[in-house]
């Protein structure tokens, strides 16, 4: 089954629940059996709880996790960081134009651009390469005005209410 027809979505915001969101998609995807490949920008760390699910996804599920362990400063990026997040673009162009997936998530590319990692323009470029049935689906904190406008939805998260602000860690199983 192919997708009759592809859009970009974004999700972008200040709250929780971007990547999730994405995860949500990919899910419903793999449910009718269409490819999904999931590549996440500056999330070296984890593992996640998405990484131990996909292998029991697979074929349909890929996630192949990019960055170093740790925050990126956004002040002054590592060179490593810069290096890093330019190496996943390419794998992103490659899972998006390759005709294996029905659905692209490029996880925390919209950091990668506010944090200065990746141009907006490499990102623009990407939606203009995108195959008229392939689902593109952008995340992450402060989306560019220009990403915004060339997607066709666009969802921000936005807090209203947050345990973090009740001392409440991030918990395995549920953010990580």
């Amino acid at each position: 089954m192919k997708l009759e027809q592809g859009c970009v979505q974004v999700y972008t915001g200040n709250c929780k629940g971007k990547t999730t969101a994405a995860l949500g998609l990919a899910l419903r995807a793999v449910g009718r059996e269409l490819m999904v490949c999931m590549i996440q920008f500056m999330k070296g760390g984890g593992p996640y709880g998405e990484h131990l699910a996909a292998p029991k996804l697979a074929p349909y599920l890929t996630i192949i996790q990019t960055g170093r362990e740790g925050w990126v400063n956004r002040d002054n990026p590592d060179p490593e960081d810069v290096r890093l997040a330019r190496k996943a673009l390419i794998k992103a162009k490659d899972a998006l134009t390759g005709g294996i997936y029905d659905m692209v998530i490029l996880d925390e590319i919209n950091g990668a651009v506010s944090f200065g990692l990746i141009d907006v323009d490499d990102v623009l470029e990407l939606i203009a390469l995108r195959p008229e049935r392939v689902e593109l689906v952008l995340t992450g904190r402060n989306a560019h005005g220009k990403i915004i406008a060339a997607a066709d939805l666009v969802t921000e998260m936005t807090e209203i209410k947050h345990y973090y602000k009740a001392g409440v860690p991030a918990r395995i199983g549920i953010e990580k």
